[in-house]
């Protein structure tokens, strides 16, 4: 199981997304698309992240029991909500691998806001309107923050750049961390 954190807005998802082109059977593993599924996704954007992260637990672990391997592209800052989905790969039989994709916080906090529509325009927009109401850029930065803490309590964490336009070097990259 391969857990790609970072800040919103770096390219996780899209990463996840290639990786899971280039490698039959490996599931992506966006919480993002199953938040959507669950109705009143817009109004109660939290509760249902509270609903979903479980189902993405039991998702994970099935998937990994039958012997194939799951891309997470998920932000957590929360040791606690990592360690859980470390859980579920070890109680699998399977590795957990960390990696966190970074740029630097100012620059994360920039990339979030030129963010494009992506896969779901709609999810989009639905998350720059909560970032805009808990503070925009202040939050972002809180958000990245929280992310370094990660890093230093986590020795585990392999830390991937990411330059923004450079999607195949971050890319490639991430398979060389991936091919160790």
């Amino acid at each position: 199981m391969v857990h790609l954190n970072g800040p919103p807005g770096i390219g996780k998802s899209t990463l996840a997304r290639q990786y899971v082109d280039e490698h039959a059977g490996v599931l992506n593993l966006d919480v993002d698309v199953l938040r959507g599924l669950i109705g009143g996704w817009r109004e109660h954007f939290a509760e249902v992240g509270e609903i979903v992260r479980p189902l993405a637990q039991r998702m994970a672990g099935e998937h990994l029991r039958g012997g194939r391997d799951v891309v997470f592209p998920q932000y957590l800052a929360r040791t606690a909500e990592i360690e859980r989905f470390e859980a579920v790969a070890r109680d699998s039989g399977a590795d957990f691998v960390e990696i966190m994709v970074l740029d630097t916080r100012q620059r994360s906090v920039e990339r979030f806001a030129r963010r494009g529509g992506g896969g779901d325009p709609d999810w989009h927009e639905q998350v720059k309107k909560i970032v805009a109401r808990e503070g925009g850029a202040e939050f972002l930065g809180q958000a990245y923050d929280r992310l370094a803490e990660v890093v230093r309590s986590r020795p585990a964490v392999t830390v991937l750049s990411s330059e923004e336009g450079a999607v195949e070097r971050t890319y490639d990259a991430l398979l060389s961390v991936l091919s160790r």
